[in-house]
Formats: C-alpha cells, structure tokens, sequence
C-alpha cells in the first residue's frame, strides 16, 4: 500500500486504529491490517466494491459502516490493488480537501 500511494498527490500516511491509513487531502482513502485492506467507497459506490472477490462489509463495533469495505490481501495484489486505490480514489477525490 505505502509503495502504491507513495507518488500520489495529496496522499499522507497515518497509524490509526492498530494499523496505518492513508488520507487523500484530508480525507480517508485506505488503511492496512494483517491481512487484509480497508477502502473507503462511499455509498453510492458500496455494492459495487462488495461484488468484487475478496470484498465484504467493514464491521468493526458490530454494525457496518456504510461506505467502507474490508478486502482480503491476497484479492489485492499488484494491479489489483491499484484497481481498489482507484476506486476509493473516485469517491474521496471528490470530498472538498480538508
């Protein structure tokens, strides 16, 4: 993940919540834990991301939290890691910079 947003404009790391996020001009775009990735969709982009592989609602408190998805490591390797970047990269590039 760090390698893949290093040259990104605007994208800033961060550890949060036991692992590290990375903000896009103040906003979350995605984060890492052990095995597994967080993305940050949005609504209107969330059935999308949960009907591809590796994908499935992020429940961290024992509700879902709209929006924001879970995905498996090993469903985001290499270019489809990108693919998952740009797709949370649609929605959070859209949010006024904070």
């Amino acid at each position: 993940m760090r390698e893949a947003l290093n040259s990104r404009q605007g994208a800033v790391e961060k550890k949060m919540f036991g692992g590290y996020c990375w903000m896009l001009h103040g906003n979350m775009l995605c984060g890492v834990e052990v095995g597994r990735y967080m993305f940050r969709v949005g609504k209107n982009l969330e059935a999308e991301a949960l009907a591809r592989p590796g994908a499935r609602p992020m429940d961290i408190t024992g509700r879902p939290m709209r929006g924001f998805v879970w995905v498996n490591a090993e469903a985001a390797d290499g270019k489809g890691l990108e693919q998952w970047i740009a797709l949370a990269a649609r929605y959070v590039g859209a949010l006024p910079a904070k």
